[in-house]
């Protein structure tokens, strides 16, 4: 699985060696990462033009917490391929001002010339990003307030519960609806439940990922745990 991902992501940057990745965090992801490492050492990717925008960061957290989303970067990617680290952009978590932290990150997105390929991951309750289930879809970047089962499902990267931040910055639906190409990523039977609401139910800000059935372009790599509960019901 995190190999069909890599491929998918090192098709996007063959094909255009400039492009822009929306890139996730979590542990979803590092497999992935991990392989795309190993292509750019061997020499068969090069990074030297590709521009990043991460989704999210714990607000309250610099950069160089061994917790941030950026310090997360930096050990599982970042270091490991010749991308220029000024070409990398993770929302600024130190930054106290919510209002600030959101326009100056959705103008980085706006400056980079959009998302190309825009990789996910999706939480137990729908959520993309750190876009939680909500009365509606939020357009830009956005400081939110973390579920109970989020902060939950996150504490084991912490020494406790308690550590965990409550605040975050995330990139939009809006936002994240407007890349290019959507590639998304699943594994495991707990999350079969909310894989079978996001993609075979209705779209609704409950569900947050319930939206990527609107976008034209979207890939979907799964385990069979995670879709033992998708029934297409025809599509």
């Amino acid at each position: 699985m995190s190999r069909k991902a890599a491929e998918i992501l090192a098709a996007q940057v063959i094909a255009k060696p400039d492009c822009v990745l929306g890139l996730a965090t979590g542990s979803t992801p590092v497999g992935a990462y991990q392989q795309l490492i190993r292509w750019c050492r061997e020499g068969i990717l090069d990074f030297s033009h590709v521009k990043t925008v991460n989704l999210d960061e714990y607000k309250g957290l610099k950069p160089d917490n061994d917790q941030s989303y950026r310090y997360f970067m930096n050990q599982n990617l970042f270091s490991g391929i010749n991308i220029r680290l000024e070409n990398t952009h993770v929302p600024d978590g130190a930054e106290e001002d919510s209002g600030k932290a959101c326009r100056d990150y959705d103008r980085v997105i706006e400056e980079a010339g959009g998302v190309d390929l825009q990789l996910l991951g999706i939480g137990h309750d729908g959520h993309i990003g750190f876009n939680e289930p909500s009365e509606y879809f939020s357009k830009g970047t956005s400081c939110v307030t973390l579920a109970e089962r989020t902060i939950e499902a996150n504490k084991r990267f912490f020494s406790s519960a308690d550590e965990v931040p409550r605040r975050a910055y995330t990139m939009g639906i809006g936002s994240i609806m407007k890349a290019e190409k959507i590639l998304i990523v699943v594994s495991g039977e707990d999350k079969a439940e909310i894989t079978a609401k996001a993609f075979g139910g209705p779209v609704t800000p409950e569900v947050p990922a319930s939206i990527l059935q609107f976008h034209p372009d979207v890939t979907l790599v799964a385990d069979k745990a995670a879709l033992s509960k998708w029934k297409e019901s025809g599509r």
